[in-house]
């Protein structure tokens, strides 16, 4: 992530990963000893900061979508979180998700790169 933020290369992240980011992080059966608050807030703030990046938000197309999505992927439970940010960047225009989730392979408007592999 640190090569991402700092690096000219533009990249985007959908706002619903910022709760999701924070709760990961500190969340004490997750990592051990988990980051405190002003970490992962410190972290978002210069993910944030990074003039390469942008900010993905939904826009009138969204539910639209999200509800296409959703039947198409059989999403549902916790993969319901995973729908959202697929659609969002469907809607956006992204096609490559960097992640530690295997499970975006599900969606195929988009293609899983793994954290382990940046540069695929």
């Amino acid at each position: 992530m640190r090569h991402l933020v700092e690096s000219p290369t533009p990249w985007a992240l959908p706002v619903f990963c910022l709760g999701e980011f924070v709760r990961v992080v500190t969340h004490p059966r997750v990592f051990d000893p988990p980051s405190t608050m002003e970490e992962a807030l410190a972290a978002l703030e210069a993910f944030l900061a990074s003039p390469s990046v942008r900010l993905l938000l939904p826009g009138e197309q969204f539910a639209a979508l999200l509800l296409r999505c959703l039947h198409e992927s059989g999403a549902r439970g916790n993969m319901t979180f995973d729908a959202q940010i697929a659609t969002l960047c469907r809607e956006q225009g992204i096609d490559r998700i960097l992640t530690e989730d295997r499970d975006f392979a599900r969606f195929p408007s988009l293609k899983t790169v793994l954290l382990s592999n940046p540069l695929e």
